[in-house]
């Protein structure tokens, strides 16, 4: 009995997200909710692809100089990717093919072009980079960030970019979370797929320092998506990096991107011990949902 009526509680809730706002429902009550167990990976995910030559300085430059905490190799997944967990997202690193390292700054080219990771001791994080002989981050005012001091932007050892932010004094929820931020073609259309397809809460534009125009921020919970373009015309790197969420019902989502006309890159799969839903945001970026047969997350 208990079972029906949790079946029958999901999907009133999927009912209820369809029909959601008239004729405008969105992902976002399929997403993680408040109150729900934390899945053991990740709840919103991003995934970098890397050279694989360079796993070695891959894994020394995300572990050891920035910190961050590193699932071992015997982790799920942990023979093809490199997992980062922060709060309740991940960070995972793919080897791919040897290929040559990314040299575009984060306003040469359209896709996923930055973490941000945030840091309450810019002494300890710049005496690490100097025990590595690395050059030091070059930290500047900045604001952008609530309760931020100084920021930097460095490249790891495949090109990509980490944006380097220091919040003196803060807690523990706050420096175990990270950000993803897209350069875009088209400002108002990847609005409509983060804040209306998503659902993801849009925030007020500020001005970022760092890279000389407006941030505008969607957020979920501690899951912040950074968007900001630089015009239409630059080349597109779509592939490099996306986002993973784990969902608790990927076929209610389905659902919603049907109504809404999302494009779609591979379309619900089978139900199986994984069940998948492939977007591309309106640049060709990933944007992926998997539903595991363990993950009884419905909403409390």
């Amino acid at each position: 009995m208990k079972f029906a009526i949790a079946a029958l509680c999901a999907l009133a809730w999927s009912a209820t997200a369809v029909a959601q706002s008239g004729d405008s429902p969105t992902v976002r009550p399929f997403l993680w909710q408040e109150g729900m167990p934390k899945s053991s990976i990740g709840e919103v995910n991003v995934f970098r692809r890397f050279s694989s030559e360079r796993t070695a300085a891959m894994r020394e430059f995300y572990g050891e100089v920035l910190g961050l905490p590193v699932l071992p190799e015997t982790a799920l997944g942990g023979g093809q990717m490199i997992r980062y967990p922060l709060g309740l997202s991940e960070v995972k690193l793919f080897p791919v093919m040897p290929s040559p390292a990314n040299t575009a700054a984060v306003n040469a080219a359209i896709g996923v072009r930055l973490l941000t990771f945030f840091y309450a001791d810019q002494a300890a994080l710049t005496q690490r980079f100097a025990a590595r002989s690395l050059a030091a981050p070059r930290f500047v005012t900045g604001t952008s960030h609530a309760g931020a001091t100084a920021a930097a932007l460095v490249q790891d050892p495949d090109g990509e970019w980490v944006e380097l932010v220091i919040v003196p004094n803060a807690s523990a929820t706050t420096l175990a979370r990270f950000e993803i931020g897209i350069t875009v073609a088209d400002f108002a259309a990847s609005r409509a797929f983060y804040g209306g397809v998503l659902g993801l809460d849009e925030q007020p534009g500020v001005r970022d320092e760092l890279l000389g125009t407006t941030k505008h921020s969607f957020t979920h919970g501690a899951t912040t998506i950074n968007l900001w373009s630089f015009g239409a015309d630059l080349p597109k790197d779509p592939q490099t990096s996306g986002m993973q969420y784990i969902v608790w019902d990927v076929a209610g989502i389905d659902a919603v991107v049907q109504q809404r006309g999302a494009r779609v890159d591979r379309p619900l799969s089978a139900p199986g011990q994984m069940r998948t839903l492939w977007l591309f945001d309106p640049d060709g970026v990933s944007n992926y949902f998997a539903e595991f047969a363990g993950n009884d997350n419905t909403p409390p």
